[in-house]
């Protein structure tokens, strides 16, 4: 039996399925949790506020690196 994550997954077109992988990927990363520390966000959250911290981490880690 499939799982959840992958059963939805597999239902994506591939740039969206690539997105929802890059983005469990990033959220899992030691810099991304060690960045929800900093800003003190709730672990516990839905899929789509995920993505509005990921996209926001990205916005935010690209910023700086302009600098």
């Amino acid at each position: 039996m499939t799982s959840p994550a992958t059963s939805e997954s597999s239902q994506l077109s591939p740039d969206s399925q690539i997105w929802h992988n890059l983005k469990h990927a990033i959220a899992a990363s030691s810099g991304f949790q060690r960045w929800q520390m900093d800003y003190s966000v709730t672990d516990k959250l839905p899929d789509d506020s995920l993505e509005c911290l990921v996209r926001r981490y990205l916005r935010e880690t690209l910023e700086t690196l302009a600098y």
